[in-house]
């Protein structure tokens, strides 16, 4: 049975349900952490599985460079590498060469770059990026794209768009299908409508097993990405999974779920941690700030991460200023933590049908904290 995605409820536009895959099944509304380089940074997988977390991210440009998609097969599998059980979805690597900006050349067939480890010189095509994903064992194959630059004209926007519907298509056949595995289109056009519906239409003609809204979070802000969410996600199959690729911030999260979206990931959770900014209840806080030093409260009473459980924010503090890895590893914990407490909340509440009474108590906890902090 290839991989799918079965609705459980709905409140609203927002969806509960489950993702059925190769490594088991995983309840939505879902957020995977980012396992760039095949590890979530700062996290053993064993503490990740902690949180409850139940699919994570690889990332194909990373890993094709080191330590190799062909090295990864011969040892069995990222799965097996990394000690990871559960799902994993692999991107692409379109967003990560787009990124490389002098370093690459793009043209019909595909992307030729320069890594930015050792200068080496990589093609990757359509049928490489899936062939990649494939060799990774990746159990959701994400179809290679150009991830549109904002801002951009409606010209660009939709020559690029065009040519990433094209490269889907190629995606589309060039994938192998086996049980438990699929592949998911990438809606591309910028902040247009117009070009957004051409996509959509594009990719559900062409057919996949989910399909993810990219090209956002990516400098519009959270009123315009909202904007399009409003008009794209509609036009997207009910039946199937909805993506919405490098998002983002809690409130970026309850929003989205709002607007029908079932799986996010974001670096953010984890690169926050890194720098002692901690996500919780009574909203964003700075660890490193002076005023935690002698607090011997925990960082979030109601969480039960062990940075909460055994730690005061005065501790956390002190290994922050001492440079103590520590520090950014028991934080990493907590917003992951974090995040996969907002989910599940999030997925009670719309099996409750109370989503939108839950999003605005979520809400109050964010701005009653940002009050407290300023008063």
């Amino acid at each position: 049975m290839t991989l799918h995605w079965t609705k459980a409820a709905t409140d609203g536009a927002a969806r509960a349900g489950v993702l059925h895959t190769a490594h088991g099944e995983v309840p939505t509304p879902v957020f995977m952490p980012v396992g760039t380089a095949g590890t979530v940074k700062a996290m053993t997988a064993d503490a990740v599985r902690s949180t409850g977390a139940r699919m994570v991210l690889g990332n194909t440009y990373h890993l094709m460079l080191r330590p190799g998609a062909e090295r990864v097969a011969r040892l069995g599998g990222l799965h097996r590498m990394m000690d990871w059980h559960g799902p994993i979805l692999t991107d692409s690597g379109g967003f990560q060469v787009m990124s490389l900006s002098g370093l690459r050349k793009m043209d019909e067939q595909g992307v030729t770059f320069q890594s930015h480890i050792d200068g080496s010189k990589h093609r990757l095509t359509p049928e490489r990026s899936v062939e990649i994903q494939r060799l990774l064992g990746a159990d959701v194959t994400m179809c290679l794209d150009e991830c549109t630059p904002f801002p951009a004209t409606e010209k660009q926007a939709a020559d690029s768009m065009r040519l990433s519907m094209r490269w889907a298509a190629r995606c589309r056949d060039a994938f192998v299908e086996r049980d438990g595995h699929g592949l998911f289109g990438i809606v591309q056009g910028s902040t247009y409508p117009d070009l957004r519906a051409e996509s959509a239409d594009s990719l559900t003609r062409i057919g996949f097993e989910g399909y993810a809204v990219g090209g956002l979070a990516v400098g519009e802000g959270q009123e315009m990405m909202f904007s399009v969410l409003d008009t794209t996600v509609p036009l997207l199959p009910a039946g199937k999974a909805r993506y919405l690729m490098g998002v983002g911030t809690p409130s970026d999260l309850v929003g989205a779920v709002r607007r029908g979206i079932d799986m996010f990931d974001c670096v953010m959770p984890t690169r926050s941690g890194r720098t002692g900014r901690a996500y919780t209840r009574r909203g964003v806080l700075n660890i490193r700030n002076a005023r935690h030093a002698e607090d011997d409260s925990p960082l979030d009473p109601d969480c039960s991460c062990p940075a909460c459980r055994r730690h005061s924010r005065a501790y956390l503090h002190h290994l922050f200023k001492a440079g103590e890895m520590l520090g950014p590893m028991l934080l990493t914990w907590h917003n992951i933590q974090y995040y996969q407490d907002l989910m599940a909340d999030l997925r009670t509440a719309i099996l409750e049908g109370r989503f939108e009474e839950t999003a605005a108590r979520i809400a109050a906890g964010w701005q009653a904290g940002e009050e407290e902090k300023a008063a």
